[in-house]
């Protein structure tokens, strides 16, 4: 199942996948467990970022006002995902950033298969979840954390290491959400949304 994937991360100006936008992007391609194709770029934005997405982030305005643009930048990661398995990390965020891309360009939304290591952390592990916590869970070295590339990585890292040590093949399609917050926005169709209550340790 993992034979061919990709893993993908967005930095984005905020929340909102119809009103933000994505300024960095990263990608890798792997196949039958290596790495194949690598993609990052810092994508144009002539807005002023909002001072929260400097600080978590480390990007500037200045840094996103001559990024690639935005169409090319999602046309490279479309061409290198092709029909492979997208992975993610909170990938309801990605992935719902990557359907309104589409839809502003009038393009149909995806159809790939997908797995969200966020899902699996939610059903095996008490909280927190996020990727800089699992990867500290499971011994994994995440430098530069908030940066796509570095995310990516971390993705791929923790993806392996969940897989060897329990098959992650029943998460595909699979999206958790906390249940006190509803349901997200948006999620793929071919998605199966799982509410779920946080677990905390002792």
């Amino acid at each position: 199942m993992l034979n061919d994937i990709t893993v993908f991360d967005f930095e984005t100006t905020g929340l909102n996948p119809a009103t933000d936008r994505v300024i960095e992007l990263a990608a890798i391609r792997c196949i039958d467990g290596q790495i194949v194709s690598q993609f990052q770029t810092l994508i144009q934005f002539d807005g002023e970022l909002p001072a929260k997405i400097t600080e978590i982030t480390g990007l500037t305005s200045a840094d996103v006002a001559n990024g690639m643009q935005e169409d090319l930048a999602f046309k490279i990661l479309r061409n290198m995902a092709r029909n492979s398995l997208l992975v993610a990390h909170n990938a309801a965020f990605d992935l719902s950033f990557l359907h309104h891309w589409l839809h502003r360009s009038g393009r149909p939304t995806f159809s790939n298969h997908f797995i969200d290591t966020c899902t699996i952390a939610r059903d095996r592990h008490t909280f927190p979840h996020k990727l800089t916590d699992m990867t500290e869970r499971y011994g994994i070295t995440l430098t530069g954390a908030h940066r796509a590339l570095n995310d990516v990585i971390g993705a791929w890292e923790l993806l392996k290491a969940m897989h060897e040590r329990k098959p992650v093949d029943e998460w595909v399609n699979k999206l958790a959400y906390v249940s006190k917050y509803g349901p997200p926005a948006w999620a793929p169709e071919h998605a199966e949304l799982i509410p779920v209550n946080l677990r905390y340790a002792g």
